[in-house]
C-alpha cells in the first residue's frame, strides 16, 4: 500500500497514515484495433491515487484471456514487454488498495473465473456487507477460492450463474442480485464488457467514447482516466444500472427496481482527483466551494493562509478568497517521496515531517497561521504538522477541516479504524484542538458540505459523519468498528 495524497506523510516516519485510505480504482476499454493493453496502462496510470498495493491487466483476444498483475503501483508492474504480451479487442484493469482480503499477490485483481462460456475478468472497486454469507453459499454449491477476497466471490456468483445456463447478462444481474454493500465492476467477457453499479452507487463509474467509426467504449472510476487517453465523457453509470458494450455498442440495462443514489461523499471531498468531474463539475471547484463556505461559518483573524499539500490547496484557496487573507505556501511537499522500507535514524524520527513535508519559516515566522486541511482521521499527522510550523517561528496555528468530524467508520470500501481510533469519535473539538497544538479548530459543518455540492442532498452517503449508514451492515460487521456503539445483538442497519 502506497498512500496517497498527505495522508502518507508520517507513514515514512513509522507512524499509520492519517486520513481514510480509498479501495480501487477499476478501469476497461472496448476498442477492437487499437492498443488496448496500452490504454489500460495509461488509464491506471491516471487512477493510481485510488490504490498502490497492486495492479493488473486483463485483455480478451476471441476466446483466449491473458492476464498480468502483481503487487507495487501501475509503472513497476508493466513494462513495454509486458503490454505486448497482452492483445486482444477488450482490457479490464485495476489498481488495489486491500480492504476486504489481505495485501498479497493472489489478491490482486482482476479476479479471473472460467465458466462454459469462456472467462471473465472482474475489477471491482468497493467493499461487499454481506461476503461471508455470500462465500458460504458459494461454497455450499461446492465453489472452490483461490483468495479471500470478496471480488473474487461476486467473480465465482457470475460463473455459478453462467454455468447454470444464464447468459452473461443474465447470470451477472443473479449474481448482482446476490451482493449487499458497495460495488462499482468492470468485467471482461470474450463476448463483451459489463460494467455496473450497486443500488445505491456508492463508489463513481463512469462511461467515457474514444474518438472513431465505430464508437469505442471505456469504463473508469473517474474522468481523470477518460482525460489520459483522449476519451470523451458520456456519463455516469447509474446506480443499480448494467451495461453491456460490444461491437453493437452499449445497451443499456437496470437491474435494480428501486435505486437510491447515495454516492460517497468522501470521494467528492478527498478521494477522487481534484481534475475528476462528479455531475459536470470539477472536484477542484467543489473543494475551493467548501473552503469559502468554511470561511463563512469559522472566521478568524490571522496573517496568512496556508494548505496541507496537496489536498487541501483548493480549500484553502477559497478560504482565503473569502476571509481576505493572504494565500501563501507554507509547506513543500516533496513529491517523488515514495514509500521506502530502509528506516529512518532516531533524529528524523524526532523531525518528523520534513521527509515529506518541509516548512517554509521565512513565510511563517512572526506569522499568525490558518492552516486548512480536508479531515483529520486519528490527529496524528496534524499533532506534527502544528508543532512544525511552530518550530518555523508562526505565533498563532489555527486549524480549518474542509469536512465534519470524523466519527463513524465506513463498511463500503474505504479502509477507516475502529471507532476508538477515530478521534473525533471519542474527544469535542476543544479536546482535539488541544491534543494536536493549536490556538482554534474548527470544521465545516454537515450542512455546509451538502450544499457545496450543488446537488440534491439526499444523494449522499454521509455515514463516517453521522453514522447513517445507507446499506444495512450486519450487526456482528458493524459491532467489530463500533466499538463506541451499544448494538443490540439483531441489530442491523441504522
Amino acid at each position: 500500500m502506497f498512500p496517497s495524497e498527505s495522508e502518507d506523510l508520517f507513514d515514512l516516519m513509522g507512524d499509520r497514515p492519517d486520513k481514510p485510505e480509498e479501495a480501487c480504482g477499476v478501469f476497461g476499454v472496448y476498442a477492437p484495433g487499437e492498443n488496448i493493453a496500452t490504454l489500460a496502462y495509461f488509464g491506471l496510470f491516471a487512477l493510481q491515487h485510488r490504490g498502490q498495493e497492486s495492479a493488473g491487466i486483463a485483455t480478451f483476444d476471441g476466446s483466449t484471456v491473458h492476464v498480468h498483475k502483481d503487487m507495487g503501483l501501475v509503472s513497476q508492474v508493466f513494462n513495454e514487454k509486458i503490454l505486448q504480451e497482452l492483445p486482444g479487442n477488450l482490457a479490464v484493469g485495476h489498481t488495489r488498495y486491500s480492504t476486504t482480503g489481505s495485501s498479497r499477490r493472489v489478491n490482486a485483481q482482476p479476479a479471473v473465473v472460467k465458466t462454459r462460456l469462456g472467462s471473465l475478468a472482474l475489477a471491482h472497486n468497493g467493499n461487499l456487507v454481506n461476503t461471508a454469507e455470500l462465500r458460504d453459499s458459494l461454497a455450499a454449491r461446492n465453489c472452490e477460492f483461490a483468495t479471500t477476497t470478496d471480488s473474487e466471490a461476486i467473480a465465482i456468483a457470475i460463473g455459478q450463474e453462467v454455468d447454470s445456463g444464464l447468459g452473461w447478462m443474465e447470470g451477472a444481474i443473479r449474481a448482482f442480485q446476490q451482493c449487499q454493500g458497495a460495488f462499482s465492476l468492470v468485467i471482461g467477457t470474450p463476448d463483451g464488457m459489463i460494467g455496473t453499479r450497486d443500488t445505491n452507487g456508492v463508489r463513481p463509474l463512469v462511461i467515457g467514447t474514444l474518438p472513431g467509426v465505430p464508437e469505442r467504449y471505456v469504463l473508469a472510476s473517474e474522468t481523470c482516466a477518460l482525460d489520459i487517453i483522449g476519451a470523451d465523457y458520456l456519463r455516469d453509470v447509474e446506480p443499480g444500472e448494467m451495461v453491456w458494450i460490444t461491437n453493437d455498442g452499449l445497451a443499456s440495462f437496470f437491474w435494480a427496481t428501486q435505486p437510491e443514489p447515495k454516492l460517497c461523499v468522501f470521494e467528492m471531498i478527498y478521494f477522487a482527483r481534484p481534475d475528476s468531474k462528479f455531475h459536470n463539475d470539477s472536484l477542484y471547484s467543489y473543494r475551493m466551494r467548501l473552503g469559502r463556505r468554511l470561511a463563512i461559518e469559522t472566521p478568524i483573524d490571522a496573517d496568512i493562509v496556508i494548505a496541507v499539500p496537496d489536498s487541501g490547496v483548493p480549500a484553502a484557496i477559497g478560504y482565503s478568497q473569502v476571509s481576505g487573507i493572504t494565500y501563501a505556501e507554507g509547506l513543500i511537499k516533496n513529491r517523488y517521496v515514495g514509500r521506502t522500507f530502509i528506516q529512518p535514524t532516531q533524529t528524523m524520527r524526532e523531525s518528523g515531517i520534513r521527509m515529506k513535508l518541509n516548512p517554509l519559516r521565512d513565510v511563517l515566522a512572526g506569522k499568525r497561521v490558518i492552516i486548512v486541511d480536508d479531515s483529520i482521521v486519528r490527529g496524528t499527522t496534524s499533532r506534527k504538522i502544528v508543532k512544525a510550523l511552530r518550530d518555523a517561528g508562526a505565533t498563532e496555528v489555527h486549524m480549518r477541516i474542509s469536512s465534519p468530524p470524523v466519527t463513524h467508520p465506513c463498511f463500503y470500501g474505504i479502509d477507516t479504524d475502529n471507532q476508538s481510533q477515530l478521534i473525533a469519535a471519542t474527544k469535542s473539538v476543544q479536546e482535539i484542538a488541544d491534543q494536536i497544538g493549536v490556538d482554534t479548530l474548527a470544521y465545516l459543518s454537515e450542512e455546509g458540505m451538502l450544499e457545496a455540492t450543488q446537488d440534491a442532498t439526499q444523494n449522499f452517503c454521509t455515514a463516517c459523519f453521522n453514522g447513517r449508514y445507507p446499506i444495512p451492515v450486519p450487526a456482528l460487521l458493524k459491532r467489530s468498528k463500533l466499538m463506541l456503539e451499544k448494538l443490540e445483538p439483531a441489530t442491523v442497519g441504522s
